[in-house]
């Protein structure tokens, strides 16, 4: 069984370990996700749908990418999956505000 210093030093040599933009990048990338979070305690009616549609098609773009890259990044699939997720949901929270101004006009 390996000690706790060997696990620690085989993570920071790996090949997505934090000396790499495999590392990096997602963990940066945890922003746009934790905005959204922040952004469905908004109304509705701000939500920008043309934007939220681009970020749906961005984090299904790279989660593909995350997934055929080598070597392969699971903590940016895991990222772009989690954003992917809450755009989708501020999408129907558009569409329904959206729907019901339509309704609300006739």
């Amino acid at each position: 069984m390996k000690t706790l210093m060997e696990l620690l030093n085989s993570f920071w040599n790996s090949p997505v370990g934090p000396k790499t933009a495999h590392f990096w990048g997602p963990a940066v990338n945890w922003g746009i996700p934790i905005a959204t979070v922040v952004d469905t305690r908004k109304p509705a009616e701000t939500i920008n749908g043309r934007m939220t549609t681009v970020m749906c098609v961005y984090s299904a773009l790279y989660m593909r990418f995350a997934w055929m890259v080598q070597p392969r990044n699971i903590h940016l699939l895991i990222c772009h999956a989690s954003n992917e997720t809450l755009q989708l949901y501020q999408l129907s929270r558009w569409a329904s505000a959206h729907g019901a101004e339509e309704r609300g006009s006739k």
